[in-house]
Formats: C-alpha cells, sequence, structure tokens
C-alpha cells in the first residue's frame, strides 16, 4: 500500500516529468518557427528580386518595340539595301524581344 506521502511524491514526479516534456516539446517548436521564420525572409528576398528583375526586363522589351516601331517608320524612305539592312536589325530585335519573353515566362 502507498502511504499518502509516497503518492504526493510519485505524482509530483510525475508532474515534472510532463513539465519537462512540454518544455522539451516548446524548445523544438520555438527552434521550428525560427527556422521558418528565416526562411520566409529568404523566400521574400528572392520574390522581391524577381519582381525587379521582371520590371527590367519589361522596360528593356518596351524600349525595344519602340525601336523597331522607329525602325519601322524609317523604311519607308530607305533604298533597297538600307531596307534589308533595317530588316536584319528588326529581326534581330524580335529575336531579342522573344528571348525577353520567354526569360519573363519561366
Amino acid at each position: 500500500m502507498i502511504r499518502p506521502r509516497q503518492a504526493k511524491i510519485c505524482s509530483m514526479e510525475g508532474l515534472q516529468d510532463q513539465l519537462k516534456r512540454v518544455t522539451e516539446k516548446l524548445q523544438q517548436v520555438v527552434q521550428r518557427y525560427h527556422l521558418l521564420q528565416k526562411e520566409h525572409e529568404q523566400l521574400s528576398r528572392e520574390v522581391t528580386a524577381l519582381r525587379d528583375k521582371e520590371k527590367a526586363r519589361i522596360i528593356r522589351i518596351d524600349e525595344l518595340e519602340m525601336k523597331m516601331t522607329a525602325l519601322q517608320s524609317v523604311t519607308v524612305q530607305l533604298t533597297e539595301p538600307e531596307k534589308k539592312e533595317v530588316e536584319k536589325r528588326i529581326n534581330r530585335y524580335i529575336r531579342e524581344i522573344d528571348r525577353c519573353i520567354a526569360l519573363l515566362s519561366e
């Protein structure tokens, strides 16, 4: 038969064990939280960098489209060899625009 004093000691030890387990689990949760917080910060920086790259590429595409429009309007007044040279340049610009669009699509 367990005496009342022994039962109290046993239950105190049980409570201490439970408290220890809860404390350990809490520490694990806090560590996991800190890891996730760092990962979130890193991913946020990556998103910001990718958005900046996208904006730069959109600006570049707009510039190239303006150049292409300007070159197309100039071709009306050119001789045949000049037109061929302008066509080559336009085709290069179009390829560059296509490449930029492909990069944006990734």
